[in-house]
């Protein structure tokens, strides 16, 4: 099979692409290489077709999806931060850009989407685990686009014959995830600090919690849901570990596994944060045949090994 991965070169979505060839599928990627880094794409044992072109672009699009089987799309501007001060930038990105694929797909017959999106489209809900049938409450522009994107994934597969799956990750974690950016998600921002003998930042008073996902999970719940039925197409779905664990635990357990004893700084709290996060994921399991299989314990020392090898 041949699949197109936009922003394959970036975190997930070089995992992803890996994943894809470990299987034997044909690859193409599109990027933009705003965030994403070719050097991520380095040791794949593949012929991979490279597309240099921004997801802002109709015509890129409908040219990177002629004769594929099925697209991940994984392009985005993702950070809550970026969104809040350049919700414009980030909108036209992330909720135009999608549109402009799911179009291309449309003109392109090509069968299946698989969308990423967000927790993060859930906002301060509150419900001690977080299920797919909740009223949703997006407290940033990030989540609100998201949120669109979902949308659209209706649209089109119910009127526009382009079945689409939207994944919502929650705190996704693990090798390739660039600890030196301004927004750098948590686990490789501490980690890179505590490498260093510093303290880790806490925005807040760290008792705010999140369902950290292992990327392996991610990958294996994207290529499940390019195998599901048609009928699970149209729906989003929670795709994250099923635990709970607070920053101030996290630090703990990157103490144990560096030999550290490094406490937080805490700062004020971020504008947009979401208090805490824990998912149901039944729906994923049922419908799409997929559940994870690392623990959080082993993905994070997974990532520390692979930050420590690539600092």
């Amino acid at each position: 099979m041949r699949y197109l991965v936009t922003g394959g070169a970036g975190f997930i979505g070089s995992n992803l692409v890996r994943g894809l060839v470990e299987q034997g599928h044909q690859v193409r990627i599109i990027d933009d290489f705003s965030s994403g880094h070719v050097t991520n794409l380095n040791g794949i044992d593949a012929d991979l077709e490279v597309i240099e072109g921004d997801i802002t672009n109709l015509d890129t699009l409908i040219d990177a999806t002629e004769w594929v089987d099925g697209v991940f799309h994984q392009a985005a501007i993702p950070a809550v931060p970026r969104s809040i001060k350049d919700p414009i930038r980030t909108n036209a990105v992330n909720v135009t850009g999608t549109l402009n694929l799911l179009e291309a797909c449309r003109k392109n017959k090509v069968p299946r989407v698989v969308l990423a999106s967000s927790s993060s489209v859930y906002g301060n809900v509150d419900a001690d685990i977080t299920h797919e049938g909740l009223n949703l409450a997006p407290c940033s522009p990030y989540a609100a686009q998201k949120l669109a994107t979902e949308a659209l994934t209706k649209a089109y597969t119910e009127t526009m014959e382009v079945g689409v799956i939207a994944l919502r990750y929650f705190n996704v974690f693990g090798p390739f995830q660039d600890p030196m950016s301004d927004y750098a998600a948590v686990i490789p921002a501490f980690v890179r600090r505590m490498l260093q003998g510093q303290r880790p930042i806490i925005f807040g008073d760290g008792l705010q919690s999140r369902d950290f996902t292992f990327v392996g999970d991610v990958v294996a719940a994207n290529i499940a849901s390019m195998q599901a039925p048609s009928e699970a197409c149209g729906r989003p779905y929670n795709i994250a570990c099923g635990r709970r664990t607070s920053l101030l635990e996290l630090v703990q357990s990157l103490n144990t596994i560096l030999g550290t004893e490094l406490d937080a700084e805490h700062q004020d709290e971020r504008a947009g944060d979401v208090k805490h996060s824990l998912a149901d994921i039944s729906r994923a399991q049922t419908s799409l045949s997929w559940a994870p299989e690392v623990s959080f314990e082993e993905g994070l020392r997974r990532t520390v090994e692979w930050i420590r090898g690539n600092s």
